[in-house]
């Protein structure tokens, strides 16, 4: 009696022909542009750059490889692009992005992970407090604008709960504009901002980014969330990037709240760049300098300036978590 794994005993599938399988690809020369505005598990949902009010799901070609896709990335579609239900369009091509907003999950982690593409405004979101501030994750994220040389603002939320001053302060020299929300404002300044400009909204759960969208575009009915009493986080309500046109000319996008937000792929050089306050005592450092050592230039920021002394141990703190 033969073995059932048996050599001889082994059913082989017809090749279906010697003929070798051609390299040539369609060239799609009817491929429709859009812009992919967000992504659930596998399906793309895309805007036509014609015509903005048609929504259309894709799925990617096979040659493109998985995770080729971002939400702001501008793609060529073909087949069913009538937007009807059940419709499913293939994203057959991406052009080249013009900036790639990456982090990565810690700053020992090689790994990077692309948060959206094309975006060439970055709006930092933080609250004046429900939740409190935190400057590091507002270091880490400008530091990340600045090395994809990103235009960047820093939106103030919940200045009606507490006096926006010191985070001003901390990064009027920073950035390029700072607007301050409290509860019921007038959107004027901050939708001007907004105008010719892909931006994209990060920040902390709880800091307002979603509420800010629907209210800027009351249609958007993005999900908002209150702040954990307990351990004064916010809670996640937007799982997935959002990217939404806004009039007369621009997207916005809405991004999940973000607890970290990892460096490891930004040189020391772009570091530095985004602490233009400490500019003055980092030109007296020598080439090697790694400012932890007693004869670095930030050891002659006066005792008495505390705001500057923070802004050299925030510094410190990066370089060293994104070299060791």
């Amino acid at each position: 009696m033969k073995n059932r794994f048996d050599e001889d005993s082994v059913r082989i599938r017809p090749s279906g022909g010697t003929r070798p399988r051609s390299k040539s690809r369609p060239g799609h020369l009817d491929a429709k542009a859009a812009i992919v505005t967000t992504i659930d598990r596998g399906r793309y949902t895309c805007m036509p750059l014609s015509d903005p009010s048609i929504s259309l799901t894709a799925i990617t070609a096979r040659e493109l490889g998985k995770a080729a896709v971002v939400v702001g990335d501008q793609v060529d579609l073909v087949g069913d692009l009538s937007g009807a239900a059940g419709s499913l369009a293939r994203i057959v091509r991406v052009a080249p992005r013009s900036t790639s907003l990456r982090r990565t999950a810690d700053d020992n982690e090689g790994t990077e992970r692309l948060v959206v593409a094309n975006a060439d405004q970055l709006a930092i979101v933080v609250a004046a407090a429900q939740p409190d501030p935190q400057p590091r994750l507002i270091d880490r994220c400008l530091v990340a604008g600045l090395n994809e040389k990103m235009r960047i603002i820093l939106v103030i939320t919940k200045t009606d709960l507490e006096s926006p001053t010191e985070l001003i302060d901390a990064y009027k020299d920073l950035v390029s504009e700072i607007i301050c929300i409290a509860k019921g404002d007038d959107l004027t300044l901050i939708s001007a901002e907004l105008i010719n400009h892909i931006t994209v909204l990060v920040g902390s759960s709880g800091v307002g980014k979603s509420t800010l969208v629907n209210s800027l575009l009351p249609d958007a009915l993005r999900r908002t969330g209150s702040v954990n009493e307990v351990t004064g986080r916010g809670r996640h309500t937007s799982t997935s990037a959002f990217a939404l046109p806004i009039s007369p000319a621009g997207w916005i996008i809405d991004t999940p709240g973000i607890r970290s937000f990892g460096i490891a792929h930004v040189s020391t050089e772009v570091i530095e760049s985004a602490f233009t306050d400490l500019k003055p005592f980092l030109s007296n450092c020598l080439k090697s300098c790694q400012h932890l050592q007693t004869d670095c230039g930030l050891a002659e920021i006066p005792a008495t300036d505390s705001q500057l002394i923070k802004r050299a141990d925030s510094l410190r703190r990066l370089i060293t978590s994104t070299t060791s």
